[in-house]
């Protein structure tokens, strides 16, 4: 019996429709592989989930190659950590007790790396039973090797909760209790508790201090953790892959992946640019700069990680230093550069956005130079035309106390302002082309300042008194009249000027909507203050810049007003004061 030809063209006619359709750019969700008898695989439940919420699965193989994890991370924008056998304890520092299963040597390392790594990378994960301990071993938590021994060591008798169950996968035999209030609540649509399958017998005992309880089974065992710093990381105890009710989890995943996505073409198109940090505050610590540094919120790691182009790092002048105000700031700069050129390949001094947009099309990060207290003029008129040279783009008149600028939000009213010598700075510094920075100084000195300067002003790292009462923050007033002169503030990260109880980034996020409320947005922007006693859960170094930009996404800003937030304001002032 002859057949028909298959028709390969008309087949292949939707395909070639999709190449040219944005709707084919579906997010990437890697899948960690389990091993054995030689071969790498997954359940067909992880990639059909996927496929059905939306994403791109593509499998990870157990390779510890460094290499081969940074390269697949840079290509995917989500990750399910999948099921498997246990892990070798001794990762832990434990030994391993009579009660452990076989482990799979294969997995163990490169998961605990790649987990690290996308952790730092903010890349959105879900851990799935093996997978929620992957993420307490790799984050810093403990997993007890087994339910029941560990149960006996804190004097408790045998669970009566059947977490390995012989039931079919499909199969729900147990109920979990969901923790209010949590993203697994939202996910779940505020449900109390669901059913769920169960093939363990170990469990996070621990979930370290970057995680909190969602979930715990009716003996107490944790059934489900989530991040406790407002990143898209959530393990579950479970397979939800194996039965319809799951389909959420997987839906949420293939939805923070997308957002993610789309921040990261947006931060290849735009300049990101943070406009205060105080790095040079631990030079004397003997920091390296150009790797994770543990002291350090901003490095070139970490600008990498949260793909980060520049920054303003400032020679800050403490209010009661003695000897040579002006010799210090030079040396700090005399530091910035040996580290610049230290690491020529991947850094470069900028003085203008031109040097920005340049830097970044050589695949560089920028660091720009500040300073913060007009004391390191050391009352010599001469040392702003100096600085300006050396390539400084913003001078912070004052800190927390008078000076012989202008007085200081925390200062004792001196001048009842800005000085008579501080007038003469603001002018040289308009005929230098430095921005004069306002963030510190006493509302009086900010009116004067506003009135002196014939450029727009910048406040670098200054948020809302309306929000969170402190004198170093503007009020709408002021908001107001820096809008309408041209300038822009960038909200900052300090804890004590974002809420009078703990702050988070959706306090900051508050701060930045209270600003674009009052002053438009074109007046806004971020100096988050790292190193400088700045940071806040959510958004606590460099590595969280694109995580803030998901943020923004996710609260529906504009691919434009985002550019502007991370730079295009403070970067129009610049160009501004330096075109004059």
């Amino acid at each position: 019996m002859t057949r028909a030809p298959f028709d390969w063209e008309d087949r292949l006619d939707g395909f070639y429709r999709s190449e040219r359709s944005k709707d084919c750019l579906l997010p990437v969700i890697g899948i960690t592989a389990n091993y054995g008898e030689s071969a790498a695989k997954i359940a067909e439940g992880y990639y059909k989930s996927v496929a059905a919420a939306g994403g791109v699965p593509v499998i990870v193989p157990p390779i510890a190659d460094e290499a081969v994890i940074i390269s697949t991370l840079n290509n995917i924008d989500g990750l399910i950590l999948s099921g498997g056998g246990d892990y070798n304890p001794l990762y832990a520092g434990e030994e391993p007790i009579p009660e452990l299963h076989s482990i799979n040597s294969e997995r163990d390392l490169p998961e605990l790396l790649i987990t690290r790594l996308a952790y730092n990378n903010q890349l959105p994960m879900l851990g799935i039973c093996r997978g929620i301990q992957t993420l307490a071993m790799a984050l810093d938590g403990r997993v007890a090797q087994d339910i029941d021994a560990e149960r006996r060591l804190h004097g408790l008798p045998p669970t009566q909760v059947i977490h390995d169950q012989e039931a079919d996968r499909s199969v729900c035999t147990h109920d979990v209790n969901i923790v209010g209030g949590t993203l697994l609540s939202r996910i779940c649509e505020g449900e109390n508790s669901v059913m769920v399958n169960s093939f363990h017998h170990q469990a996070v005992a621990d979930t370290g201090k970057r995680f909190r309880v969602s979930a715990t089974s009716q003996d107490g065992v944790i059934e489900a953790m989530e991040s406790a710093e407002h990143k898209p990381v959530l393990g579950v105890q479970w397979h939800p892959e194996c039965y319809t009710e799951g389909m959420p989890l997987f839906r949420w995943l293939v939805g923070e992946a997308a957002l993610f996505h789309r921040a990261k073409t947006l931060h290849d198109k735009i300049i990101t640019l943070d406009s205060h940090c105080d790095t040079p505050m631990f030079f004397p610590q003997g920091i390296n700069f150009s790797s994770r540094d543990p002291k350090l919120l901003v490095d070139l790691r970490k600008m990498t990680e949260g793909r980060q182009d520049a920054t303003i790092m400032v020679a800050y002048i403490p209010q009661t230093m003695e000897g040579n105000p002006t010799a210090y700031a030079n040396g700090i700069f005399d530091k910035i550069e040996d580290i610049a050129r230290e690491n020529a390949d991947r850094l470069a001094l900028a003085r203008t956005p031109e040097d920005l947009l340049i830097n970044k099309r050589k695949g560089k990060k920028s660091i720009m130079l500040g300073i913060e207290n007009g004391k390191a003029l050391g009352g010599d008129i001469r040392q702003v035309r100096h600085f300006a040279e050396r390539g400084i783009t913003y001078i912070t008149l004052c800190h927390n106390g008078d000076n012989d600028i202008c007085d200081s939000a925390r200062g004792n009213a001196t001048h009842g302002g800005v000085s008579p010598f501080g007038e003469q700075v603001i002018r040289e510094m308009n005929a230098s082309h430095v921005m004069v920075d306002l963030s510190h100084a006493a509302e009086s000195s900010f009116y004067d300042a506003l009135a002196i300067s014939a450029t727009p002003i910048v406040c670098s790292h200054s948020s809302c008194r309306a929000l969170c009462d402190h004198p170093r923050n503007l009020t709408d007033e002021q908001m107001r009249a820096l809008a309408r002169a041209g300038g822009v503030m960038q909200i900052t990260l300090y804890d004590g000027f974002l809420s009078k109880t703990e702050a988070t980034v959706l306090d900051a996020l508050k701060h930045l909507k209270h600003a674009i409320d009052i002053m438009g947005i074109d007046s806004v922007g971020i100096g988050t203050d790292f190193d400088g006693d700045g940071g806040v859960p959510g958004f606590a170094d460099s590595s969280e810049v694109i995580r803030f930009t998901c943020h923004l996404l996710a609260h529906r800003y504009s691919d434009v007003d985002i550019e502007k937030i991370w730079g295009g304001n403070i970067l129009r002032v610049m160009r501004t004061v330096q075109q004059i």
